[in-house]
């Protein structure tokens, strides 16, 4: 039964941006819907029944990465929430390499272009996103954060469980 659900992607954040990307979430996401933690999605659904073939494409593609550098960007308006932008060059081309390898499965979601980024709150009233956008882009400078690898989920119908986490070694 739990091959047969999806398995979700994302990067794998330095803990000091992980953990201050959560505490916002924390903070802002309306309490009963925030049920997993703060995240960089690469894939939103890939075949749990193909789960070894994407470990064997995983670890393949982290061995040949060092730990990457991503630059956050600012918050941005998603309509009833917020979410910071990202931007490395570095993760757009491993993406789509994942994505090439993973083509035959992708869903329209995962077939649209990537625009990375991690939410801080959705399913908001589309004026209290707004004005948290408003303030956090008043208070924002520009950072980077680390991606130490890549973090795979099983999707549980809501929530998410950890299956792995590969890293990157070069």
């Amino acid at each position: 039964m739990s091959a047969s659900r999806p398995l979700i992607l994302t990067a794998a954040l330095d803990e000091g941006a992980f953990d201050w990307f959560d505490d916002l979430r924390r903070t802002h996401f309306p309490k009963a819907r925030n049920v997993v933690p703060a995240h960089l999605t690469l894939f939103h659904a890939l075949p749990g029944d193909q789960e070894p073939f994407i470990a064997e494409t995983l670890r393949a593609a982290c061995a040949r990465r060092a730990p990457m550098t991503l630059a956050v960007r600012g918050p941005w308006f998603i309509g009833r929430g917020v979410a910071y932008r990202i931007a490395s060059a570095e993760l757009e081309a491993l993406r789509a390499e994942l994505a090439q390898a993973f083509a035959p499965w992708l869903t329209s979601q995962d077939r649209a272009p990537f625009r990375p980024h991690i939410t801080i709150q959705n399913k908001a009233e589309p004026a209290e996103a707004r004005a948290l956008c408003e303030r956090l882009q008043l208070e924002f400078e520009p950072f980077d954060i680390t991606a130490e690898g890549l973090l795979v989920w099983r999707y549980l119908g809501g929530p998410w469980a950890a299956v792995a986490k590969v890293g990157f070694v070069a």
